[in-house]
């Protein structure tokens, strides 16, 4: 993609092009909701496990996925998000450079990287994993938002989704999707409804979704305008420092890193999303509480 789409501003380039770019809405309640796509060709991905959370048992964690990024890394990255759930919260697997933390379960929301970083989101036993796509790193959290394009039915039980601090239904949410042109796309927003997430998406184009992490405590959206650069943060309101997957991170997270300059270019540009309020839905009017849960 040589020059910028309409509707999205450029946040990362590479020697190979844009690699990364943004959207921001505005929903009905007036708070923001941040878009981050990955191009596919751009960017690779890889997933690190926080010094708490997930616990590793005997698993080794080496400096490629430890809770900071790592020194053969730094000189490569684009971007650094959250993950999910805490274990407790039974999300469902996490698997770190083929070990497994806790158990791959089918029919949840799944992002899986493979052996050269390419990322995919899908829904584990339903055409993940594949032979042309081994689970090195996966990454489960709840069951799938959005699948073959289709909303999930229980979008609009909030409470299907995770429990929120204070109960509320509007509260800081992250999602991840992939649409058709392989390219992964980030959403979050410090107000939110899961039903929200997902008709974003779809309009994006995306084909398959998984919620990630909720709560104000815990969103995190951090790129560099070049690999190796200075990290901003991307969600108005987020907590974290930008920084934070390089200090340490005590919660798993993922790393947007340059792809080398022979990977294959982007396919065709995607639909653009029309920069016009959310719809709401049932209920979602009713304000998110939240406090930390970091």
């Amino acid at each position: 993609m040589a020059t910028e789409q309409a509707g999205w501003t450029t946040l990362s380039r590479t020697s190979t092009g844009i690699a990364v770019d943004m959207q921001r809405l505005t929903q009905p309640d007036g708070s923001s909701m941040t878009l981050v796509r990955f191009l596919a060709g751009h960017v690779t991905f890889n997933l690190h496990i926080g010094s708490q959370e997930p616990p590793t048992g005997n698993a080794a964690i080496g400096p490629e996925s430890g809770p900071t990024i790592s020194t053969t890394e730094a000189p490569n990255v684009l971007a650094c998000f959250n993950g999910g759930f805490k274990v407790h919260d039974h999300p469902g697997g996490i698997v770190t450079w083929g070990q497994h933390l806790t158990a791959v379960e089918p029919g949840l929301g799944t992002f899986v990287i493979d052996a050269a970083g390419h990322g995919t989101v899908g829904v584990w036993g339903y055409g993940l994993p594949t032979l042309q796509n081994p689970a090195l790193n996966v990454r489960q959290n709840l069951q799938p938002l959005v699948t073959q394009g289709q909303i999930n039915p229980k979008v609009d039980n909030v409470f299907a989704w995770g429990a929120t601090f204070g109960g509320g239904k509007r509260v800081a949410r992250s999602a991840l999707g992939e649409d058709a042109f392989g390219n992964i796309i980030y959403v979050a927003s410090m107000s939110t409804v899961p039903g929200d997430l997902a008709r974003v998406l779809v309009a994006a184009g995306v084909v398959n979704a998984m919620q990630l992490d909720i709560n104000p405590a815990t969103l995190q959206m951090a790129t560099a305008p070049w690999p190796g650069g200075p990290l901003s943060a991307q969600i108005p309101g987020q907590q974290h420092p930008s920084n934070r997957c390089q200090i340490g991170s005590t919660r798993d997270f993922v790393v947007a890193l340059a792809a080398p300059a022979t990977a294959p270019a982007v396919p065709a540009a995607p639909p653009t999303v029309a920069s016009t309020p959310v719809a709401r839905h049932p209920g979602s009017s009713i304000a998110g509480g939240g406090v930390s849960d970091a």
